[in-house]
């Protein structure tokens, strides 16, 4: 039986200046805490390298794994690629529509990441239909979640765990002006969690939404955004008797 693992969990950081000292502080006790700390976007304020840099100072104070997927505010300045070797420096693991294996004691972890990107839900989920702008926006969302449907077929790990920065469910967003909802994610993102299920989804960019919800197919999705989850980082444990009684309901 795989051992129970414990997930520091945090989006929506939004590095810069005024906030390195509370950070820094914020992130004290993550390695007595958990075995894994998990970021989920928008780890810099606008994109900048020196926001970059300043994370990347407060990040080397943490002893255990480090993995992450970037969210649209890492994007803003056009510096992404060095924003990734600046983390990737201090050894935080970005994934970009990729996998990637932790492995805690003989436990393993997989986790498949992706930015996300936007598009509705449901019935009203838009459609690579008419003008050339229409598709490549919502292609955008239909190819990182077929990049997320590609990990977790390679994934055979003891769990298995989805980063995104845009929502994949609507439930997570309730507090957000409903409006916005098409802007802050899609149920196309959702569509390869419940294909080949996992154990937990993680995402952020809805500052003003819930901290939990489930996909269609009842897979824990939580919204760990710094403004909804009001502390540094939340813990969540991987427990694989919780998922057998689970399973036995």
């Amino acid at each position: 039986m795989p051992r129970r693992v414990v997930l520091a969990l945090v989006a929506d950081i939004h590095c810069r200046a005024e906030i390195i000292e509370d950070l820094r502080e914020g992130l004290m006790p993550v390695n007595d805490e958990a075995d894994i700390l998990v970021m989920c976007g928008d780890l810099c304020n606008m994109g900048r390298v020196e926001e970059a840099k300043a994370l990347a100072d407060v990040l080397r104070g943490v002893r255990i794994p480090m993995v992450a997927v970037l969210g649209n505010h890492d994007y803003h300045s056009g510096y992404v690629n060095e924003v990734v070797a600046i983390l990737e420096g201090v050894g935080v693991h970005l994934l970009q529509g990729t996998g990637h294996t932790i492995n805690i004691d003989g436990t393993t972890v997989g986790f498949a990441g992706a930015k996300g990107f936007c598009g509705g839900y449901g019935t009203y989920c838009l459609t690579p239909f008419g003008e050339q702008g229409i598709k490549c926006f919502i292609n955008e969302t239909h190819d990182d979640a077929n990049n997320l449907d590609a990990c977790l077929q390679t994934l055979d790990t003891d769990y298995r765990v989805v980063l995104l920065h845009y929502a994949p469910i609507k439930e997570t967003l309730f507090g957000e002006p409903p409006e916005l909802y098409p802007f802050l994610g899609s149920s196309i993102l959702a569509e390869p969690v419940d294909k080949h299920g996992c154990d937990l989804v993680v995402h952020g960019h809805a500052h003003n939404g819930v901290e939990e919800g489930e996909t269609a197919g009842g897979i824990l999705v939580k919204n760990v955004a710094m403004p909804v989850i009001k502390r540094s980082y939340v813990l969540h444990e991987l427990d694989a008797n919780a998922r057998a009684r689970k399973g036995r309901q």
